[in-house]
């Protein structure tokens, strides 16, 4: 069992293998976008993805309500990470399909636009030029935890 929208929405997130209570007050991102960013990010994580962040852009940007940031040494795993992530996603009940795909044919840096999150999947060393996350730095950040990395902390 991994986290749900459902499980952050409200004052406090219930207590779930390892995820302390937390106030969500400040997320101002939809219970879709939670939804589809979480798993998405645990597509990322099962490729073996790098440094993998969401973060809350709604009350700055008009256009999406969550940007989703992973990396990868080289190409063919972005390439991957990118396409177990639209898989995850098309799985889902309520199926998503990203309404824009950029960046595909270099490798190094692929965007998928789901309108409510935008994914990122950089090659590591263009997240660390662009350094998304510092550019974003003041913008509120969900926790995610792998759910294999959970597993193991339990057993």
């Amino acid at each position: 069992m991994w986290l749900t929208a459902s499980d952050i929405r409200g004052p406090f997130v219930r207590r779930w293998e390892g995820y302390p209570r937390r106030d969500w007050s400040h997320v101002s991102a939809s219970e879709r976008a939670l939804e589809l960013a979480l798993a998405g990010a645990q597509a990322a994580a099962d490729k073996k993805a790098e440094n993998i962040v969401i973060l809350d852009v709604g009350d700055q940007l008009v256009i999406t309500d969550l940007f989703l940031v992973a990396s990868a040494p080289n190409e063919r795993q972005v390439l991957s990470i990118v396409d177990a992530v639209e898989e995850r996603l098309l799985q889902l009940p309520e199926k998503a399909k990203p309404v824009r795909r950029e960046g595909e044919r270099g490798g190094r840096w692929v965007l998928l636009d789901y309108v409510d999150i935008v994914v990122h999947v950089q090659h590591n060393e263009e997240r660390e030029y662009y350094s998304l996350d510092r550019l974003w730095k003041d913008v509120p950040r969900i926790p995610f935890v792998d759910r294999d990395l959970v597993d193991h902390d339990v057993a």
